[in-house]
């Protein structure tokens, strides 16, 4: 029987790379100089450093603008509360969302099953599955997603015919 799984994941090698070209032009910008402005990568956490909170506003700009430039949805960015660390210095925890949460997917479900079509959709840890008879219907599933779920960044993959 045909189907396809719903996720939500963000490429971790793009958002590697966009922390890289990001880091390059922080230490490269005018407005930078003599700071201690970057932002560090740890699996799956970026955690962004300034002087003060205004230039840590400027650290994420460059950062989104990178996120975007390579195709990685900002969607996927939880970002946190600005803590102050030592003197007049700032950080900021980014956190990368992994994955469908249970109150999301049950809303993806529900849409499936209230537009009536010949689809089946069950959850799948954090995904959502989506079956059905035809690949036609399969596809117009897929496009009522993307129409109906704007909040959420979400991908189709591991497609079976």
């Amino acid at each position: 029987m045909p189907s396809f799984d719903t996720v939500s994941e963000a490429n971790l090698v793009e958002v590697k790379n966009a922390n890289d070209q990001a880091n390059k032009e922080i230490t490269t910008r005018f407005d930078f100089k003599g700071s201690d402005a970057r932002i560090e990568l740890k699996e799956r956490d970026l955690t962004a450093y300034a002087d003060s909170e205004f230039q840590l506003g400027q650290v994420r700009d460059v950062l989104t603008s990178k996120l975007v430039k390579r195709n990685v949805d900002v969607r996927f960015l939880d970002i946190g509360k600005i803590e102050k660390i030592g003197g007049d210095k700032v950080k900021q925890v980014i956190k990368i969302k992994n994955g469908i949460e249970s109150e999301a997917a049950k809303k993806i479900v529900r849409i499936v099953k209230d537009s009536k079509m010949k689809v089946q959709a069950s959850i799948q840890g954090d995904a959502v599955r989506i079956t059905g008879a035809k690949r036609d219907d399969l596809q117009a599933a897929m496009a009522m997603l993307r129409k109906e779920v704007a909040d959420l960044p979400l991908e189709f993959n591991n497609f079976r015919d």
